[in-house]
């Protein structure tokens, strides 16, 4: 019986990884953009589960590194392309038999096109010269080591801090990372935000079938298996020694430093490694909807993010997963507005007074979420039967 929970997780990932082939619904498209935001959010709440009901470690930070990891991607796809031949008039430098072309920063301005340093050129060749973009799956990789760097620069910075101070200082960290991007309007293009290529501009083929750029099912799967991914290096991490450290941590920090365990090392590479998952998150999903902007790192996604791994379970990040995937498909559900007796109930602004209700709910009677409950629940089948029969076995003896 002990084994309930694994099949029941397996059950669920089964369910989510047929979804998309056999659903026909006619809102299909929109159906599918609310689980793969549902899965990108999973992603930003397992991994902030980790940081804070594992460690103990309370950051505000979470959205600027998923920013960080947005926009590493998407300044990296925007500004540098591969030519055959130099142009003469951008930044660029030999690679191999080609030339790595770094496009001049114009921001946002009335003749964008006149001031493009890689438009003027690509207008004197006329065709004559092969520019090729930088590769999404490079980007992606480089945003996330982007997101990770941050993460560790940051956690070597202040993760001698502790509790409200550690949080004031990623909360202020979070509005500076918001306050640069929005103000390099030359560079970021501010609240006009960098569009970015599609996760497969070109189309892709699977298994025989052709899907188009903007088709949903490639990037449902990307995101979904991402969300895999970092469940199952989460499971690693809890299960081995580090994670035996990291709730010594949470539990008692003197305690744990008197044992000898090097208790600042150990937050900077939990805070590392969920930093480096928030940013993998924001460079996909940014690929995903095609455009960044700062509105990205509202504080408001942040508690969002919170409040979702609170009511999953912040002390067990599958819990959180689910919580964020089932929390993102209500929210949408409650969009739809009802009338009762003659007054219509506009849900577009009632649905976050339930969510917030439902917050609070859960802090005042579960502390320990909705859904982390049940999964103890099911992981104690059979427990107190099989102590009793190892007890009588015993006696027998």
């Amino acid at each position: 019986m002990k084994q309930v929970p694994a099949l029941l997780g397996l059950m669920l990932v089964a369910f989510f990884a047929a979804f998309p082939l056999v659903y026909t619904g006619a809102n299909y498209d929109y159906v599918m953009h609310v689980l793969i935001t549902g899965f990108f959010y999973a992603i930003l709440a397992s991994s902030w589960s980790m940081l804070a009901g594992y460690a103990g470690q309370f950051s505000f930070g979470h959205m600027a590194f998923m920013g960080i990891g947005a926009y590493g991607t998407a300044l990296f796809c925007h500004y540098f392309v591969i030519a055959t031949e130099p142009t003469g008039i951008c930044t660029e430098f030999p690679f191999f038999d080609n030339w790595l072309v770094i496009k001049n920063a114009i921001g946002v301005t009335s003749s964008t096109l006149e001031q493009d340093c890689l438009q003027q050129a690509m207008d004197a060749w006329e065709g004559s010269v092969r520019v090729t973009p930088m590769p999404v799956w490079l980007g992606i990789v480089l945003g996330t080591i982007a997101g990770g760097v941050a993460g560790l620069l940051v956690g070597l910075l202040v993760l001698r801090l502790r509790a409200a101070y550690l949080a004031l200082f990623t909360l202020g960290f979070s509005e500076i990372v918001k306050a640069v991007i929005s103000a390099e309007i030359d560079i970021t293009r501010g609240q006009a935000g960098l569009e970015l290529p599609a996760l497969f501009d070109s189309g892709v083929t699977i298994l025989g079938t052709d899907f188009s750029r903007t088709d949903k099912i490639p990037p449902y799967y990307v995101m979904f298996g991402l969300l895999l991914l970092c469940l199952g290096i989460l499971t690693w991490l809890a299960r081995s020694r580090f994670g035996l450290f990291v709730r010594a941590l949470r539990e008692d920090q003197e305690a744990a430093a008197a044992l000898g365990v090097n208790t600042t090392r150990y937050k900077v590479f939990v805070f590392t490694i969920t930093t480096a998952m928030a940013a993998a998150a924001g460079a996909v999903q940014a690929h995903y909807v095609q455009i960044v902007t700062p509105n990205l790192l509202f504080l408001l996604q942040m508690s969002l993010v919170v409040a979702m791994a609170v009511i999953g379970g912040v002390e067990n990040f599958v819990a959180a997963a689910i919580g964020a995937i089932f929390l993102q498909v209500l929210l949408e559900t409650l969009r739809t507005s009802f009338t009762i007796g003659g007054i219509e109930v506009d849900m577009t602004v009632w649905r976050l007074v339930f969510f917030g209700v439902l917050l609070m709910v859960t802090l005042r009677f579960f502390r320990n979420g909705l859904i982390a409950p049940v999964i103890v629940w099911f992981g104690r089948i059979g427990v107190a039967e099989e102590t009793v029969a190892k007890r009588k076995a015993g006696g027998t003896a």
